[in-house]
């Protein structure tokens, strides 16, 4: 079977990155409206449970693409990427949208924000890079796998340099957030917080 172009490939794979993401949030707007406007639980649980079926309908699309012999290109990469980071920080953005849902339509709370200095700050960058680095890892683990599964590294170049381009992103994460935050606290004398 001779392998897809980039242009079919990319025309496959790029709406179901796209559909997962709005599939994502309609899941999830479907949890909290039966949780809080209709009083539904169990209903409510059952689509939470669902959300991360998402994920797995992504990854199986993606792999069924390089099983039929498509040349690996940028969709495969962002679908790795998606998939891992979407994991990663899938708890905290369903926290996120439960509490300003909760908020605005059944009377709870102020959602949470995060510290803007001193040691609640710090520990903040410290976490949110901590996940960052785990999507990184399940993102670089789904390519390395994809990469050894097709076992042809012409089909697979695109992939490689996704390791590379998700391994800058967080050592410019890495470097401008937690480090900075760490050798310039927010709440230390020579930042601007404390010199306005």
């Amino acid at each position: 079977m001779p392998a897809s172009t980039p242009s079919t490939t990319v025309e496959r794979m790029v709406p179901f990155i796209v559909g997962g993401e709005i599939a994502f949030w309609v899941v999830l707007g479907a949890a909290l409206v039966a949780r809080y406007l209709l009083r539904w639980r169990r209903v409510s649980t059952a689509l939470l449970i669902g959300v991360p079926l998402v994920d797995l309908v992504l990854f199986g699309a993606t792999s069924i693409d390089l099983a039929r012999g498509a040349t690996a290109d940028f969709s495969h990469g962002l679908a790795a990427a998606y998939i891992g980071f979407s994991v990663a920080f899938g708890h905290s953005l369903v926290r996120w949208a439960d509490q300003r849902f909760a908020h605005r339509f059944a009377g709870g709370p102020p959602p949470w924000k995060p510290p803007k200095r001193g040691r609640g700050r710090l520990v903040y960058e410290w976490r949110e890079f901590a996940k960052g680095v785990a999507g990184w890892a399940i993102a670089c683990g789904l390519l390395w796998a994809a990469i050894l599964l097709v076992d042809d590294p012409a089909r697979t170049a695109a992939l490689n340099g996704w390791i590379g381009r998700l391994t800058l992103v967080m050592a410019i994460w890495f470097i401008f957030w937690p480090l900075m935050e760490t050798v310039f606290p927010s709440g230390g004398r020579g930042s601007r917080a404390s010199r306005r």
